[in-house]
């Protein structure tokens, strides 16, 4: 197994894993990139909103795959939501994730 596999193998297992407990996806691009493409069934919030509206992901109460466009903003959502105790991994770009799903 090279390094790369390790590394993206995990990601998607863990994907799987919080597909398998029925996880929400949460898409955290601006207004105008979701409109233009989305995971069909994923919830929108831009990423300055997360904090914001963390109660109501909380509410949620399942666990959080976060996408966007390439990764660093849902690496970001990640990190707000997991200070605030809601489970959460990165799922990155919503083009990629959405093949894994």
């Amino acid at each position: 197994m090279g390094f790369f596999d390790f590394l993206f193998g995990h990601k998607a297992k863990k994907i799987q894993q919080f597909k398998d407990r029925d996880a929400v996806i949460l898409d955290v691009r601006t207004k105008e990139e979701y409109a233009n493409g989305a995971i069909p069934g994923s919830m929108h919030i831009p990423v300055q909103q997360v904090e914001d509206r963390i109660e109501e992901l909380k509410r949620l109460d399942r666990p959080i795959i976060t996408c966007c466009a390439s990764g660093i903003r849902s690496g970001r959502a990640v990190k707000i939501l997991e200070k605030h105790g809601v489970e959460a991994t990165n799922g990155g770009g919503w083009l990629s994730l959405q093949k894994k799903l």
